[in-house]
């Protein structure tokens, strides 16, 4: 079957790979209909997130129709059509029985202190071939699939895999309540589904900060206040949006992969941490191979955070879900402490979520489709990647069809 595998930063490749298996009897193999890119792949790719194992297929967003169930998963039928949750969870260890199953005990093979299992990942979450494929191993399947109802689309679905759900985790570590004002930094994907569901939750005013021009469009069709931090100083322009007060909450869904400005009145302030930003550079991403424009790090790793905390509120609270890797060492903790701010982060608890958002699909409380601007044949996914990674115009979020 054709896949997508990771050989090196800078070189990935679709190859012809064996067709899975099951292997335990919690396993489910499935024939997947749809997978996504999601920013998150780019990190393995540009080296912004280290120690992926060669031959790792990658992808962590998938729907698809079950084809073989391992003895003990007795929840589904062959023939069922399921959401893959991107992180991995047994659904029975005391974190999964609590809700934390983004840190379950039993699924990363690396043991109960590894952390977050999820597909695709490096080698300290599995790793787990991924979902950009034609059909996926699914380990722990009864808790880490979710049926999807029958008048749910595959595409509706595939959207509620990872980037909806990630951003509804970072509302709820927000603490989103009625009549707040929310800052969103990273108008990608999960940013917009940030945007949303800080609206879901009752925000009055949502500012979404970035400096692409089509995702800050799409964040207005949203009904957010949109600040493009290459034309204006983001921190000035969210003070004046609030009254002088700031926000009452900041989500950072841009993570590792931030960018300073290059332009407008933020780009001197930039200029001026210009070797501060290049030694957090050096940390995160210490092996890169940038080719014709493609697979570069992001120059400034902590940037969305420093904006975050500037702007929001005295004890504010701040919700990172923006990916970092465990090599990222340096974030501005005396100026969160002197703000009495609280901070929440992590991996997304993905089989928690899903059911629920699944139900707001289905009754038409939210159409995630709006979020998806691209739908390419798994055959084109190296021309997709490239450019969704140089964040080209109209290149959002893009949906993956296997041919076969």
């Amino acid at each position: 079957m054709k896949a997508l595998v990771w050989h090196a930063v800078g070189d990935i490749r679709l190859d012809d790979v064996p067709e899975p298996a099951i292997e335990k009897p919690t396993d489910a193999v499935i024939r997947l209909t749809a997978s996504a890119i999601c920013g998150t792949d780019l990190h393995f790719v540009r080296g912004t997130f280290s120690k992926m194992q060669p031959g790792t297929i990658l992808g962590h967003e998938g729907v698809g129709v079950i084809e073989a169930l391992g003895d003990d998963v007795r929840n589904f039928a062959v023939g069922d059509r399921v959401v893959v949750c991107s992180t991995v969870s047994c659904g029975t260890c005391p974190p999964c029985r609590e809700g934390n199953t983004a840190q379950c005990d039993n699924a990363n093979p690396n043991g109960p202190a590894a952390g977050t299992c999820f597909f695709g990942g490096p080698a300290a979450t599995g790793p787990v071939n991924g979902l950009q494929a034609e059909k996926a191993r699914i380990p722990y399947a009864a808790n880490t699939l979710v049926k999807i109802p029958d008048n749910v689309s595959d595409e509706q679905a595939l959207m509620v895999s990872d980037i909806f759900p990630t951003a509804w985790f970072g509302a709820e570590a927000g603490e989103i309540k009625k009549g707040d004002v929310v800052a969103v930094f990273g108008c990608g994907p999960v940013g917009q589904f940030a945007i949303a569901s800080a609206f879901l939750k009752g925000a009055a005013r949502v500012i979404a900060v970035d400096g692409h021009v089509d995702r800050l469009a799409m964040a207005r069709r949203q009904g957010a206040f949109t600040v493009n931090f290459e034309e204006e100083d983001p921190v000035e322009t969210l003070n004046r949006l609030t009254g002088g007060v700031g926000a009452d909450c900041a989500i950072d869904a841009v993570g590792v992969d931030s960018q300073h400005a290059h332009h407008g009145p933020a780009a001197e302030e930039a200029q001026q941490k210009a070797d501060k930003f290049a030694a957090e550079v050096d940390q995160v991403a210490p092996e890169t191979h940038p080719q014709a424009g493609n697979w570069v790090p992001g120059d400034a790793p902590t940037q969305a955070l420093e904006w975050a905390i500037a702007t929001l509120k005295k004890a504010g609270r701040l919700s990172i879900i923006g990916v970092y890797p465990p090599e990222a060492e340096t974030f501005p903790i005396g100026k969160a402490m002197n703000k009495n701010l609280t901070l929440k982060m992590g991996n997304c608890n993905h089989h928690t979520i899903i059911p629920g958002l699944l139900e707001l699909v289905r009754t038409g409380a939210i159409d995630p489709v709006k979020v998806l601007t691209k739908v390419e044949p798994l055959s084109d996914v190296l021309d997709a990647y490239k450019a969704f990674d140089k964040r080209q115009p109209g290149w959002i979020k893009t949906e993956l069809v296997p041919q076969s």
